[in-house]
């Protein structure tokens, strides 16, 4: 069912309320350390106190003034953060608390205000089978709503995945070193090379998203299932342990798959259910790369 407009202002407004609480409250200082800056960059010269590194001392200035003064570097903060999100028609399914999809615009709108109160800036590539809609990064709390609303309100044209693409229209339109999101289920091929391309410049995080239905089978009896993607279907029989073994252990290769991948490109996969608390793995996620 289409959203209405007030239907629209009414999210955007929840997304944003509930975005700044977990942002402020849970991720302060966490997201900061989490990801470093371009370099650093000479600030100031000031007087020499014990204690300082002695290869920073500015020898020209210390002669003029016959006493010691060092050079002051700080960290160059501003980011270029990019969310890769996949709107593919799987992306739609879900059978606990909320759809793939709906999960996705939840993360993507806190992981957008948390890069904007840094004063970060975020753009967006949704993608199917092809790119869907590029938003160009910018800073602001105007760009941060602009976005939420996309997130709530774009429309594929296309059903199925291609990670491929999406990675080479990141790679043609970011030149300079950014942090990348890729937030899909990952149910593709052929996107190792280009990962692996991606990884040597940027720094690459994915988030596997998936439900809970997708790693197991209920026990239901005779059931058809339809792909998303493709509309094709097919009759299974719940019932039937080796059934239901068999369609957990291809969740579980596909997966590894996908792990090894990211791996290899020297990137991080984080797990997301849609019935888990996803705030609890991104602040873990945050803190581990703080200690690193």
């Amino acid at each position: 069912m289409a959203l209405t407009t007030t239907d629209i202002i009414k999210k955007v407004k929840e997304l944003e309320i509930v975005s700044k609480k977990i942002t402020t409250h849970l991720f302060t200082g966490e997201y900061h350390s989490a990801f470093k800056g371009k370099g650093m960059r000479f600030r100031e010269v000031r007087e020499y106190y014990h204690g300082d590194d002695v290869r920073f001392i500015d020898w020209n200035v210390s002669a003029r003034y016959a006493h010691p003064f060092t050079k002051v570097f700080e960290e160059e903060r501003e980011l270029t953060v990019i969310l890769l999100i996949d709107i593919s028609a799987s992306s739609l399914f879900g059978t606990v608390h909320q759809h793939k999809r709906d999960l996705i615009t939840e993360v993507g709108a806190v992981l957008t205000f948390s890069a904007i109160n840094n004063n970060d800036k975020v753009g967006v590539i949704f993608f199917s089978d092809k790119v869907e809609k590029y938003i160009p990064p910018k800073k602001g709390k105007e760009h941060a709503l602009f976005i939420v609303r996309e997130l709530l309100t774009v429309t594929p044209k296309r059903t199925g995945t291609n990670i491929s693409e999406a990675l080479k229209f990141f790679q043609r339109a970011n030149t300079q070193k950014s942090i990348a999101f890729i937030m899909s289920d990952f149910i593709d091929e052929n996107y190792e090379h280009g990962l692996r391309v991606m990884g040597k410049r940027h720094d690459v995080i994915g988030l596997k998203v998936y439900d809970k239905m997708d790693s197991q089978l209920p026990d239901i009896g005779m059931v058809k299932i339809q792909d998303f993607e493709t509309q094709k279907s097919q009759w299974l029989n719940t019932s039937d342990a080796m059934v239901r073994h068999s369609y957990h252990q291809n969740f579980i290769e596909q997966s590894a798959r996908c792990k090894n991948i990211l791996k290899k490109a020297g990137a991080d996969l984080l797990h997301i259910r849609t019935d888990e608390d996803y705030v609890k793995i991104l602040q873990q996620f945050f803190l581990r790369r703080k200690r690193k």
